[in-house]
C-alpha cells in the first residue's frame, strides 16, 4: 500500500483529471493516517493486545482499498488512502513489537527483520504487477494480504509478555510454551519475564511526558532519533516515486522499477541471515553510508542533464545511483530501526513510548513524500544533496549514540539502556 502511488500516477491522474497538488495529496495523506494510527497503536496493542491491534488494523485496511477501487474523484481516494495509512500506523508500531515479544533472542533480529522483507517483498510485488494491472484493480488486490493476515491471527498465539502483563497467568505459561516448543523447559525464561514484569509494575503507568524523565531518556532519543535517520534520508520520495525518477532521467521506468524491486527484497532477504551475527549498528553504519553515495552519484545524473553535459552518461548514473540507494537502505536503515525500536523500550512504558517513535516516523514520511515534488521542480540535483547531507548526519548519530543490542534479551538490554 505504501508505494501505491508509485506505478499508478499517471493513469489515475489521466482517469480523476487530478492536478500535481490533489495527486500529491492523495500520495501523501497516508502519512497523515498512519500519522493517527501510530498515535493510538500503543494504547490500543496494550489494551486489546498485540493481535487485537493488527485486527482492527486489518479492517481499516480493507475498508480504504475498497474505497479507492469505488472512487471518482480525489476525496473518496484521499478517505482510503488515509484509511490505509491508519492501519499501516499501527502495523508498523505493533507488528515489530510483537515479533521482538514472542522471538528467543538469538533469532529476534533475523525474525522483526523478517517483518520488513514482507514488507518490501510486497511493495515489490505491488511495483511489479502495477506495470501491468489497471490501478483499481490493483487496489482490489490489496484485499488479499489482509484477508491472509485475519485469518492467520486466528493460528498464532498471543504475546506472552503482554499476557503477563495484564495478568493473564496460565495463558501466559501457554503462550509462551507453544512458542518455545512443548518439550522446551520455559521455567527460566517465564521466571524472567515476571521477574521483570513484577519490577516495571510497581512504577505508574506511563505517559508522553514520562518519556522526557531522565530514566527514560536515552531509549527515547535512540529510537526517536533512529526514525528521524530513515525518514528524512528520502526513502519515501524516492520509494512514491521512482517510476517518473527514471523517466526524468531517460531510462524505462518499468524496467527500472522491476529492478529496484528486486534488489529490494534480495538485500533485505540477506539482511536477515546477518543482523544476529554482524550486529544492528555495523549493518546501521553500512547503508548509511551507501545511502550517501547513493544520492551523490544520483544528484551529479540530474547536474548533468540539467545542464546538458555528458547526456549519454545521465541514465546509467541515474539508475546505478537509485539502485545503490534501495540496496543500501535494504540492508540497514529500512528494518534495522524497527528492530532497535522494539528492543530498547521498557514495557510500562512500550505503548507510549512506540507511539511516539511511530508517529515521527511518519510524520517524516509524510514530510518527504509532501516536498519530494516541489524539490524536484524547485532543483533535482539540490535535492539529492540535501538527502545525502541528511544520511551523512544520520552517520553520526549512529556511531555516537545508537548501542549494539544483538544477542541479549528484552530485559537485559531495557536494563542497561535506562540505568
Amino acid at each position: 500500500m505504501l508505494c501505491y502511488s508509485s506505478p499508478t500516477q499517471n493513469a489515475i491522474t489521466e482517469d480523476l483529471s487530478l492536478s500535481l497538488a490533489q495527486y500529491s495529496m492523495f500520495g501523501s495523506i497516508l502519512t497523515f493516517g498512519a500519522m493517527i494510527g501510530a498515535i493510538t497503536s500503543g494504547s490500543i496493542a496494550d489494551f486489546v493486545g498485540r493481535k487485537g491491534a493488527m485486527r482492527v488494523a486489518s479492517v481499516l485496511c480493507v475498508a480504504g482499498w475498497l474505497s479507492i477501487y469505488f472512487a471518482e474523484g480525489d476525496l473518496a481516494l484521499d478517505i482510503g488512502r488515509l484509511a490505509t495509512g491508519y492501519g499501516m500506523g499501527v502495523f508498523s508500531y505493533v507488528v515489530p513489537v510483537f515479533v521482538a515479544e514472542i522471538a528467543p533472542k538469538n533469532l529476534r533480529g533475523a525474525l522483526t527483520t523478517l517483518n520488513q522483507l514482507m514488507i518490501c517483498s510486497g511493495v515489490s510485488v505491488f511495483y511489479i504487477i502495477g506495470t501491468v494491472m489497471s490501478w483499481r484493480a490493483l487496489a482490489l488486490s490489496g484485499l488479499i494480504p489482509c484477508a491472509i493476515l485475519l485469518i492467520g491471527l486466528f493460528l498464532i498465539p498471543e504475546s506472552p509478555r503482554w499476557l503477563a502483563k495484564i495478568g493473564h497467568e496460565k495463558q501466559f505459561e501457554t503462550a509462551l510454551k507453544t512458542l518455545r516448543g512443548k518439550d522446551t523447559d520455559i521455567t527460566h525464561e517465564a521466571a524472567e519475564i515476571r521477574d521483570y514484569i513484577e519490577t516495571l509494575e510497581r512504577l505508574p503507568k506511563a505517559k508522553l511526558l514520562d518519556l522526557f524523565q531522565r530514566r527514560y531518556q536515552r531509549s527515547v532519543i535512540i529510537g526517536v532519533g533512529l526514525m528521524v535517520c530513515q525518514q528524512f534520508g528520502g526513502i519515501n520520495g524516492v520509494c512514491f516515486y521512482v517510476s517518473n525518477i527514471f523517466e526524468s532521467a531517460g531510462f524505462s521506468s518499468s524496467v527500472g522499477t522491476i529492478t529496484y524491486a528486486i534488489i529490494q527484497v534480495v538485500v533485505t532477504a540477506l539482511n536477515t541471515t546477518v543482523i544476529d551475527k554482524g550486529g544492528r549498528k555495523p549493518l546501521l553504519l553500512v547503508s548509511g553510508s551507501g545511502l550517501v553515495v547513493a544520492c551523490i552519484i544520483t544528484a551529479v545524473s540530474f547536474y548533468l542533464k540539467d545542464n546538458n553535459l555528458a547526456l549519454n552518461a545521465v541514465p546509467i548514473l541515474a539508475v546505478t545511483g537509485i539502485l545503490l540507494y534501495i540496496g543500501s537502505f535494504s540492508a540497514g536503515m529500512g528494518a534495522v530501526p524497527w528492530v532497535v525500536m522494539s528492543e530498547i523500550f521498557p514495557i510500562n512504558i512500550k505503548g507510549v513510548a512506540g507511539s511516539l517513535a511511530t508517529l515521527v516516523n511518519w510524520f517524516g514520511a509524510w514530510v518527504i513524500s509532501y516536498t519530494y515534488n516541489f524539490l524536484i521542480s524547485w532543483s533535482s540535483y539540490g535535492t539529492f544533496i540535501l538527502y545525502a547531507a541528511i544520511n551523512a548526519l544520520a552517520i553520526v548519530f549512529i556511531a555516537l549514540v545508537v548501542p549494539e543490542t544483538k544477542g541479549r534479551t528484552l530485559e537485559q538490554i531495557q536494563a542497561a539502556i535506562n540505568a
